[in-house]
């Protein structure tokens, strides 16, 4: 009987089954046991490739004293990953998100990317680049953008996810610690190399990625250098609806009130802002580069060197035609005098409302059609040095040493969108009814192929740049008291600075008086892919690239100036300082009380940040430049007790107060005022709050009930007692004290409504959930399934958090936002020494992007989703391998909405299926 892939039960059954499997198999193993010694000859087992990593990581987490889970270099190698975060997915409570058809962010355990740190060979790092706008745009938090790159540069990848006196304070959610591989990981003279061609099924396109690696040792291995190396040529495309969210009838305006199908007016009736198909082609290019030099003089001193380099080119093209009077409050007949028409003079000749109050189906006349290109130039350059120094005084004393540096700066100094109008079209019509999300459209008397009669609107000039640099220096020394107790401390200091900036014209209405004349020589056709419109599915946009060359518009000069202290974009031109420094004292035991040994650590940090937040505000309808300071002071304890009840089943409980600091955007001076098409926005900073605050308890039960096997439950919980949260608030722009000089060159009006953003400290909330993971080889059957193995993991997680109102009063209480109640992986392996195959399953349960929501809504979210990859390699030698490997192969759709009763999309988009063809050769 089939069963859909959409069924939630499916994974928690499947586990359930293959926990019952691995119980039965555990009580044989006990039953043969009580009957007594049985004489055997035993085999000695290599175990290589896949199963290898697996074990090895199960090693790994074995061995820590808090909940560790890892990912090592086989393993990364192995999978059908594009990059680290579809790596890191392969971990349990681990769930990403995605920006042109792979993963950027990630969240651990309901907790979103500003709540987990990264470090790269124990230096704290922050990478940063751009993605489009419902993706979030460019990233100036703290979330670590892991697209920045390939799984291939690092050989080792650990997520703690309990805290520990030594580690660095910063996480709520998890500490992500990186590895690049180093020359002593090697045994002398090791060389890799490996390619591959990828084809998409949309773009039916193909594209390049390449590895290599060469590592030897030197003098009698006391010297050793490394050199990695991984390339990636990809172009993508992105495709489908977008709606910019959903207003409702007296929102920025009512209708025209000759309107025939009066229900559209309603205040319960809402229609999408910007109703449009967006395509994006994303052409992306990405390298990275490793070295290492370890130099080991004694078996007591050890000196290591590790840099890490790694450039992103993100460019992308967006194309659209786009409904654009149903974002306009203003009202006007005569385009002549003020082109700016809107919903007022719409006239809604027929429509359908749902039972949702959704208008699925509407015909309209003296609509305004708006033809925009777009074309961004990113690039994201990482760059970090390590040196680091161990030194062993004598068996008892030990000193460890790290000086090092991370520095990650996106550039976007092409962000160019051309935007052309059609006015009055009389006709336009939109229909969701057959499905709501994909509509629709028609073009009424237009013909949207047609590149004369338009009118040029806008140029948008908006250039922007993000930097990140660390500078971080720690020593920790160990003192090994006896075999049962070791003594560390230490102290650390980091220094770090985020810096932003924006550059806009002064006036984005200012065009050439000749622009209309010469815009049809300077229009292209632009298309979906693998979308049918129902109808029409081709249109003209703007040539960027042909208008550029046209009329010079990166001269920087006349009309075309732009400027990076104008009141309008000042407040995303700021620089935030922190600089830490922190002491810790933690004691590490190992005790046996009667037949049960235990072992774990108890410790304490203690540690002082101050802030510098420069940046804008404002004097009346002056832009002042602006410093604010603030510090704070935490103390943190920790503790992680673990007891082998039994040689293979361990009881972990661990327990730690936590804090992270404020997101970047949080801790602006001032104020920010956007107005990008329809969208309006006021955010002002709040550079005084506190940081996030939390208790966390942690019970993981743990049986290694066989070699190369794991069952496990891990229970945990957080007190949050300090939540930063963004009040939202939508009122005119007159009402907010700031001068109506900030709107110019904007085409908004002092009267139109603005959604205004501020972050305020809030009371918390609890964060409660579960783990249950199993991984085994199926050694124990026979022939040919005994080369099977599976991995499964499953995640709960809950949340209840108290939220304010606009006037800061507390409102209703809700789930964190980015937090996915369920969530689980499952792999499908098999593995012998010759070929090897695996199916892996991603699922992610809806989580929630903003609460309240815009538009008067209560939330925003994200729909489920579910990547099913698959790969396949076979070994021709034992140094020469071929692979196989298929990415999304259910070609998953991103589905954005808002509301939860309405169910109204915001964007409905998909990349299409990626395979590989591959090789590798290791000597």
């Amino acid at each position: 009987m089939p069963v859909s892939h959409h069924h939630r039960k499916t994974p928690v059954t499947l586990l359930a089954v293959s926990i019952g499997l691995a119980l039965q198999i555990g009580a044989a193993q006990a039953q043969d046991a009580a009957q007594g010694p049985v004489d055997t000859t035993l085999d000695t087992i290599s175990v290589t490739g896949y199963r290898a990593s697996l074990e090895k990581a199960l090693d790994i987490k074995r061995g820590e004293a808090g909940v560790v889970d890892a990912i090592v270099a086989e393993d990364i190698a192995d999978f059908p990953d594009l990059n680290l975060a579809e790596s890191l997915q392969r971990i349990p409570g681990v769930s990403i998100t995605r920006d042109g058809g792979e993963g950027r962010n990630i969240s651990v355990r309901g907790l979103g990317p500003q709540f987990t740190r990264v470090r790269i060979n124990g230096i704290e790092a922050l990478a940063t680049g751009g993605g489009t706008d419902t993706s979030g745009g460019v990233n100036r938090g703290r979330g670590f953008d892991f697209n920045t790159f390939a799984s291939e540069l690092f050989s080792q990848l650990l997520v703690r996810k309990t805290s520990s006196a030594d580690v660095e304070e910063g996480s709520l959610g998890a500490t992500v610690d990186l590895r690049t591989a180093r020359p002593f990981d090697y045994d002398g003279f090791t060389l890799a190399v490996g390619g591959q061609v990828g084809y998409n099924d949309l773009t039916d396109g193909t594209d390049p990625r390449g590895t290599f690696l060469i590592s030897n040792t030197f003098a009698d291995n006391t010297f050793g250098a490394l050199l990695s190396v991984a390339y990636t040529d990809r172009k993508v495309v992105e495709e489908g609806s977008d709606s910019v969210r959903w207003a409702n009838g007296p929102s920025n305006g009512n209708f025209s009130a000759s309107s025939p199908f009066a229900r559209a007016r309603d205040a319960d009736v809402y229609h999408p802002r910007i109703p449009r198909y967006n395509v994006y082609t994303h052409d992306q290019e990405r390298i990275g580069v490793t070295g290492s030099l370890q130099f080991r003089p004694s078996n007591s001193t050890e000196l290591a060197l590790d840099v890490l380099y790694a450039r992103f080119d993100a460019n992308r093209v967006q194309d659209n035609m786009n409904a654009v009077s149903f974002s306009r409050g203003n009202a006007n007949p005569d385009p002549a005098t003020n082109p700016a028409t809107g919903k007022p003079n719409t006239v809604v000749l027929d429509g359908e409302v749902d039972s949702r109050g959704n208008l699925v189906y509407g015909v309209f006349d003296n609509v305004d059609i708006r033809t925009e290109g777009r074309y961004d130039e990113q690039t994201t350059d990482f760059l970090q040095w390590g040196l680091s120094l161990r030194h062993k005084f004598n068996d008892a004393l030990t000193l460890d040493a790290l000086l090092g540096r991370s520095e990650s700066e996106y550039d976007n100094p092409i962000q160019t969108t051309i935007i052309a109008d059609k006015y009055d079209v009389d006709g336009y019509s939109w229909d969701y009814r057959g499905n709501s999300r994909r509509p629709v459209f028609g073009y009424g008397n237009m013909n949207p192929l047609d590149p004369t009669g338009w009118t040029l609107a806008e140029i948008r000039l908006r250039p922007q740049y993000a930097k990140n640099e660390y500078d971080t220096a720690q020593v920790d020394l160990t003192w090994t008291a006896s075999s049962y107790f070791t003594l560390k401390g230490g102290v650390h200091y980091k220094d770090y600075t985020y810096t932003g900036r924006e550059w806009r014209r002064s006036s984005e209405l200012s065009v050439p008086a000749d622009g209309d004349a010469a815009l049809a020589g300077l229009m292209r056709e632009f298309g979906l892919y693998g979308l049918g419109a129902g109808g029409v599915n081709r249109w003209v946009v703007p040539d960027v690239a042909a208008f550029a060359r046209a009329f010079d518009i990166y001269s920087n000069s006349g009309i075309y100036a732009v400027s990076d202290t104008l009141s309008n974009v000042a407040a995303n031109n700021r620089v935030v300082n922190e600089e830490s420094t922190g002491f810790y004292l933690q004691g590490d035991f190992s005790f046996d009380i009667g037949p049960v040994p235990f072992r774990g650590n108890v410790g304490v940090r203690h540690v002082k940040t101050d802030l510098t937040s420069d940046g804008w505000s404002f004097v009346g309808s002056e832009a002042v430049k602006t410093r604010v300071t603030h510090d704070y002071s935490d103390t943190l304890p920790s503790f992680n007790l673990i007891a082998e009840v039994t040689p293979d089943f361990l009881v972990r409980l661990s327990g730690a107060e936590v804090m992270s600091r404020p997101n970047l955007g949080f801790l602006n001076p001032g104020a920010t005022v956007t107005v990008s098409g329809g969208a309006r926005t006021v955010a002002t900073g709040n550079p005084k709050l506190d940081p996030f605050r939390a208790k966390t308890l942690d019970l993981n039960l743990e049986w290694y009930f066989s070699n190369e096997a794991l069952l496990s439950l891990g229970l945990f919980y957080k007190d949050i007692d300090s939540y930063i949260q963004t009040s939202r608030e939508t009122r005119p722009f007159n009402t907010s004290g700031l001068p109506d000089s900030l709107l110019a060159g904007t085409g908004a009006l002092p009267t139109d409504e603005f959604t205004f953003q501020q972050p305020l400290n809030t009371p918390g909330g609890e964060l409660t959930g579960y783990e249950i993971s199993y991984q085994q080889p199926f050694t124990f059957l026979p022939g040919f399934w005994k080369d099977f193995g599976v991995q499964l993991n499953y995640t709960y997680v809950d949340s209840d958090i108290q939220y304010l109102s606009s006037t800061g009063a507390p409102s209703a209480k809700g789930p964190m936002v980015g937090l996915s109640k369920n969530a689980w992986n499952a792999t499908l392996y098999y593995d012998n020494s010759k070929f090897s195959a695996r199916v892996s399953a991603a699922y992610r349960d809806e989580y929630l992007n903003q609460i309240p929501g815009r538009e008067g809504s209560d939330v925003e979210g994200t729909k489920e989703s579910t990547t099913i990859d698959a790969s396949l390699s076979y070994n021709i030698t034992d140094n020469f391998s071929i692979s196989l490997e298929g990415l999304n192969l259910t070609d998953e759709w991103s589905d954005l909405w808002i509301d939860s009763v309405g169910d109204r999309s915001i964007a409905y988009t998909h990349t299409g299926r990626q395979y590989m063809l591959g090789f590798r050769y290791k000597f």
